[in-house]
């Protein structure tokens, strides 16, 4: 034990002397009620987003990329990071199987942070044999693969380019509809939505261009409105949830589906107001990177709260007149998005974002009604080194977790799950902070001589799979984890009586 001490502390000399925390002084892996099952390392590519696809008797995790160069291990290539496929099957033993490389572009290293995955068998007019991949083509365009045979992927077509920047898109499977997150050039704004009919990804078929007022070309609004986060569409509500803004100045928006997709589309300040149900616009600390719903839950607090409104047509017009929602005549039946805005600033060095719950039952006048974050002095985060706050949550709706559990990943304070049946008083229920490796980056604040460096854990997003999986990746080279719930935290979940997991 001497021995080790000492050598601990002559890493902290070291770091004093060079300015970079070493891997020495960080801490082990720290958790409760959530457990490793297995991990990658992703050939330690900065990790963005997973998804998971069930491909008959397989799942095949593919997991989206920031920009870098790093060697592929399966052909010894230097390669642009891209999109990562790894069969994870066999949860304790995940398997790289293939790399497809990002686009390279005038800026630098290409990317493709975002992902999506649909089943031929599920589009309306794909080929029904055949699994199919929507992924960003670095910052300037959108593109799809067929990943029929994960391990050989083949490119079908590229659906828009010249874009100014790319971002983390929806794809409607039962539909083909993809709201396509990118800054068109005439737009005013990075980040927009593109929509196109993708039910045969073969053939794209663009629909319209989507934006907050303000946004669109010729307007003369200032400031111009902020960009776009991600969008995530609920067809059998007829509703498309939008976050706008990273870590400032965020916007929820609840949107008509059908408005949206039918009405009309020349964008004007009218035409993007048009299929806009509600806008909750939040203070200049607050963003909106994700904004997951999470509806019709049952809150057995206010159950026996039976009301009639005063007058029914207000309330049926509050709500959304129209849409084949009744206005509800009982508290206990209630609507929420879950909104995490993005940390962007290492240790600290801006305001952090946080977990916050909205009350959207009445569709048109929202309102925050909880918020959550990781207490600071639980783990000294703002000092261990790189980004501590929200970044996003899990986006995959499987029963097992819906309305139940919603984890999110917290940067430095690794994923955390959180027990949302009282949305007004989420708790956190389970955590896990994966450890450092040799391949973990460092993260840095200040320039020149007052440069400080320190390696540090940045788990940047979160997702699980049908069977109760939940995996985890690593903005700083870290690789993938996938986990398990555990203990008490297990049994908030509603796993199926006979799964084993």
């Amino acid at each position: 034990m001497r021995t080790w001490h000492l050598t601990v502390a002559a890493a902290a000399v070291l770091a004093g002397t060079y300015g970079v925390t070493t891997m020495a002084q960080q801490r082990a892996a720290e958790s409760r009620d959530m457990t490793l099952v297995g991990s990658n390392d992703l050939q330690a590519r900065s990790a963005y987003q997973p998804v998971i696809q069930k491909q008959g008797n397989r799942y095949i995790a593919y997991v989206g990329h920031h920009a870098g160069t790093m060697p592929n291990t399966l052909n010894g290539k230097m390669e642009d990071n891209g999109t990562s496929v790894v069969d994870v099957t066999n949860p304790r033993q995940p398997k790289y199987i293939a790399h497809i490389p990002g686009g390279g572009e005038a800026q630098g290293p290409g990317q493709a942070q975002m992902v999506r995955t649909c089943a031929g068998a599920d589009l309306p007019k794909a080929d029904k044999s055949k699994f199919y991949l929507l992924r960003a083509l670095g910052t300037s365009g959108h593109e799809v693969w067929d990943v029929t045979t994960p391990e050989k992927p083949t490119r079908v077509v590229q659906i828009v380019g010249g874009l100014k920047d790319t971002h983390k898109s929806w794809w409607e499977c039962e539909t083909g509809i993809a709201y396509l997150v990118g800054g068109d050039p005439a737009w005013r704004t990075p980040r927009m939505t593109k929509i196109y009919d993708l039910s045969d990804p073969a053939h794209p078929v663009f629909i319209r261009d989507f934006g907050l007022p303000g946004q669109q070309p010729g307007s003369t609004m200032n400031p111009v409105p902020t960009e776009l986060h991600g969008p995530i569409s609920i067809p059998k509500a007829n509703r498309v949830y939008f976050g706008y803004g990273t870590g400032r100045y965020g916007a929820v928006q609840i949107v008509d589906r059908k408005k949206l997709l039918e009405g009309p589309k020349e964008p004007t300040d009218a035409n993007l107001r048009y299929p806009v149900i509600g806008q909750l616009d939040l203070p200049i600390d607050v963003g909106a990177h994700t904004a997951f719903p999470v509806l019709h839950m049952m809150l057995p607090e206010f159950a026996k709260q039976n009301w009639q409104p005063v007058n029914t047509n207000t309330a049926q017009a509050t709500h959304a007149a129209g849409d084949g929602f009744a206005p509800p005549t009982n508290q206990g039946m209630r609507d929420f998005i879950i909104t995490v805005g993005e940390t962007t600033a290492n240790e600290c060095l801006e305001p952090r974002q946080l977990v916050r719950v909205i009350d959207a039952t009445f569709e048109k006048n929202m309102i925050p009604v909880s918020s959550w974050t990781v207490p600071e002095a639980s783990g000294n985060f703002c000092a261990r080194g790189g980004r501590f706050g929200t970044h996003s949550t899990n986006e995959n709706m499987t029963p097992i977790y819906y309305g139940r559990v919603v984890f999110v990943a917290y940067f430095n304070a690794g994923v955390r799950a959180l027990d949302i049946r009282d949305p007004f008083n989420p708790k956190e229920i389970a955590y896990y902070i994966p450890p450092v490796n040799a391949k973990t980056d460092k993260r840095c604040v200040g320039r020149g001589a007052d440069e400080r460096c320190k390696i540090a854990i940045q788990t940047n997003n979160v997702e699980v799979d049908d069977r109760g999986y939940i995996y985890i990746v690593d903005r700083a080279n870290t690789g993938m984890h996938i986990l398990e719930l555990s203990g008490a935290a297990r049994r908030v979940a509603n796993f199926p009586t006979n799964s084993t997991n």
